[in-house]
């Protein structure tokens, strides 16, 4: 009984405090008093009812560094959110004294209002406040957000005024190209969306235009280019007193690396930061941090190694994998009871994401009771079989009370969605592409759509406005007036008006050659839309007009994306009997898609678009070599680009709370032409014991895991070649053997000449390559 009386005052008396002297500071000096006398109580604080062991370690261990290991599922945001709440409510820290850091607004509103949620609802230990929203003192925000709050008090240092302009994508291309004419530098050679992506990789990277090494650039490439463009750059922005979303972290770095007392005043201002995701952060956001910690030390990052997507963004998973190096004394707290899915979700996840090397480990489990489904496998001939069956499943579920809102098809590629929207289409589910626009609104589909649209008729005026320069053909303000002049004078189409000033050697300048050449090609793709099939005429004008190898030079982040959409008309357009029937199918689907959006929607996205969402099913599909995992991600990063691509299986997994369906197809059309696939080999990492195959599959009735794999491939060995099996050759391997490759992937052995072996990789095709490069599958 002793203690009782104390707990009361402990509780009563800080209200005392609010009501009667309607000071935050006193309060805040008698909460560390009471503090201080006693630690925290084993009954947990109201705030923490609910909380499970490992998170309310996290929660209290406020002192010193600490890594939060937090996988898919686990309670994260609540951890961040009651631990602010935590350092507030027994007098840690004021509000102003913590910094709380994450990657979107959406996240940072959301924390705000738990945190609020804490401080002032029926759980708070002291109800009357001063401020109605106690919490906004807190720091809290994006990187960019938090870094725009400093700038903006410390402009002057960096020679910026306070009122300095956020620059959005479209100034910035529009600075690089003034810069690059300026200096005669070729935009269509080098695209200034090029430049200024490289430029951009540096800021990430915490390089100012001095730091930026020869051996970070190419000699006479767009690396050379950036670098000479990047300090012009820099001062453009400056005489416009403007920044970029690169400058916000790029400045902040600089500023607190060149002004010691500006860096000490945050020191000492942020005795505690938390951040979210930090196995997001880039290097100048991991520096930006690490020098604001260095005051009080109190720095707490919550993260997942196992959930590091984004290394094509700049993210780098070596922060996290680093933690402990970079902090020695740092405490490390693994969150893995997942609170979403069921057991054999999990347990296949976890079997998945252990092939990883690079990683800190943990295991995911759940306290649930729930039985649940294994991962069911699905084998298909092609992708218009998987859209079939996908659709029959979602009918499925809906006559067991799902709700549309409560499924979503996931893909490794942009342009796996447009057979998926053709098949719900046709069967009236309503559904939403999630973080992108749907196939056909996309602006290269619409570009290619549009000179169909131009050769089907004249009078397309709109088509003809959307392509007369799309590729560039020097057509300026003057050249269009003077087009759209005679069309009016004549009263005829844009496109005849065109052909008459050509025909009269009235346009002059650099446009007249290629829109000469423009109005050539219309006219000759026109008289092959009787002889030639829809689909190769669209090929031929892709390839004719330069439009596809516009896409092909450009080395934006989402050129290759627009390319694979171009494949991916070309092979819808195999569908159509006729322009006119494709065309007023695209119509169709316009008007659908412009038309009021239902509640109830099915989602379609990308995997990586699908991170921190759940739905109770999810369809992951394309689970094939090549495509997932990515052949060019594994072209370009080898081995991290293969564990990086595992980890976005895991996320895929992760995002089911009760069902989990994978398919994989057997042929996708590719260039055009019919290839052949093989499973992932992320199905053979699935255990056995949690996934069934589904019956009528492409390659197999029962298999599972490892052994449908090896179906699969059984299955690709005998389209091809006959393989004569033999002995083991002087390398060991012999014909016919799986082999794995570091960065082609898994194939199959048809020849070997001494220490050389032709390998058929899938995606890859077939390679010569040398034994020692080469391990046994």
């Amino acid at each position: 009984m002793a203690g009782k009386p104390f707990r009361v005052t402990r509780l009563f008396f800080p209200r005392i405090a609010h009501s009667l002297l309607a000071s935050r500071t006193v309060a805040a000096m008698l909460t560390r008093m009471m503090s201080a006398q006693s630690p925290i109580t084993e009954t947990p604080l109201p705030y923490m009812q609910g909380l499970n062991e490992g998170q309310r370690e996290a929660v209290v261990t406020t002192e010193g560094p600490l890594l939060v290991l937090a996988g898919a599922g686990t309670g994260k945001t609540r951890v961040l959110t009651t631990r602010i709440a935590h350092l507030i409510l027994q007098g840690k820290a004021f509000p102003g004294q913590i910094l709380a850091v994450t990657f979107t607004n959406k996240a940072a509103g959301e924390m705000r209002e738990r945190v609020e949620h804490f401080l002032t609802g029926p759980t708070a230990p002291v109800q009357e406040s001063e401020s109605p929203r106690p919490a906004s003192g807190v720091w809290l925000g994006t990187f960019h957000s938090i870094g725009v709050k400093i700038l903006r008090r410390h402009a002057e240092v960096l020679g910026f005024t306070p009122q300095f302009t956020i620059l959005d994508s479209d100034d910035q291309h529009r600075i690089i190209k003034q810069l690059m004419t300026e200096h005669n530098i070729d935009n269509q050679k080098q695209p200034g969306k090029v430049i200024l992506s490289i430029i951009q990789s540096w800021k990430d990277k915490a390089l100012i235009p001095e730091k930026v090494s020869g051996a970070m650039t190419d000699e006479h490439g767009a690396g050379a280019i950036a670098a000479a463009m990047y300090p012009r750059y820099q001062e453009r922005l400056q005489q416009l007193n403007a920044m970029d979303f690169g400058d916000l972290l790029l400045h902040c770095v600089s500023l607190f690396q060149t002004q010691p007392h500006i860096l000490k005043e945050y020191q000492q201002r942020f005795k505690y930061i938390l951040v979210d995701e930090y196995q997001d952060t880039n290097v100048a956001q991991y520096l930006w941090l690490r020098l604001l910690a260095q005051g009080h030390h109190n720095l707490c990052c919550v993260g997942d190694d196992d959930q590091s997507i984004y290394g094509w963004r700049g993210a780098e998973v070596g922060n996290i994998l680093k933690f402990e190096k970079d902090f020695p004394e740092a405490q490390v707290i693994r969150l893995e009871c997942n609170y979403r899915s069921t057991p054999p979700i999990l347990a296949a996840a976890s079997h998945l994401i252990a092939h990883n090397k690079e990683r800190l480990g943990k295991t995911l489990y759940t306290d649930s009771k729930v039985e649940g489904d294994p991962l069911r496998i699905k084998s298909v001939w092609d992708d218009g079989e998987e859209a079939r069956f996908v659709g029959e499943e979602v009918e499925a579920y809906q006559r067991d009370g799902h709700r549309l809102n409560d499924m979503a098809v996931l893909v490794r590629a942009g342009y796996q969605t447009r057979s998926f929207e053709e098949r719900f289409m046709t069967l009236g589910l309503n559904y939403r592409v999630v973080g992108g626009l749907r196939f056909y609104e996309r602006m290269e589909i619409r570009d290619a759509v549009a000179y169909l649209r131009l050769v089907n008729q004249n009078q397309d005026d709109l088509a003809f406005e959307r392509i007369i320069n799309t590729p560039k053909r020097g057509v300026g303000k003057a050249t269009l007036e003077q087009i759209h002049t005679y069309a009016r004078e004549q009263n005829c189409s844009l496109f005849d008006s065109l052909s008459a000033l050509l025909e009269q050697a009235a346009i002059k300048g650099k446009a007249a050659k290629p829109l000469a050449e423009f109005v050539k090609h219309i006219f000759q793709w026109r008289s092959l839309t009787d002889t030639m099939p829809l689909a190769d005429l669209m090929d031929r004008i892709l390839e004719d007009s330069g439009y596809r190898a516009m896409w092909q030079a450009e080395k934006s982040p989402e050129a290759a994306g627009r390319v694979e959409n171009l494949r991916e008309l070309v092979r819808a357009l195999a569908e159509f009997d006729t322009m006119e029937h494709f065309l007023e199918h695209i119509s169709l689907v316009l008007d659908t898609e412009s038309s009021d959006a239902p509640q109830d929607q099915l989602s379609i996205m990308s995997l990586h678009a699908a991170k921190g969402l759940e739905f109770p099913v999810v369809f992951l599909t394309g689970w094939e070599e090549g495509l997932f995992p990515s052949q060019r991600t594994m072209d370009e990063k080898g081995t991290t680009g293969l564990e990086e691509e595992r980890r976005l299986a895991y996320v895929g997994i992760t995002r089911a709370q009760k069902h989990c369906i994978i398919s994989h197809a057997a042929n996708r059309r590719i260039y055009n032409q019919w290839q052949s696939s093989i499973p992932s080999r992320f199905l053979q990492e699935l255990p056995e014991e949690h996934t069934e195959i589904l019956e009528g599959g492409t390659y197999s009735q029962r298999a599972s895991g490892p052994a449908l794999f090896q179906k699969g491939i059984d299955a690709f060995v005998k389209k091809g070649p006959k393989l004569d099996l033999g002995a083991p050759s002087p390398t060991g391997f012999k014909k016919g053997q799986m082999v794995t490759h570091v960065k082609f992937g898994q194939g199959i052995i048809l020849n070997i000449e001494g220490d050389h072996l032709t390998v058929a990789f899938s995606g890859a095709g077939k390679k010569k390559i040398m034994a020692d490069y080469v391990k046994a599958a």
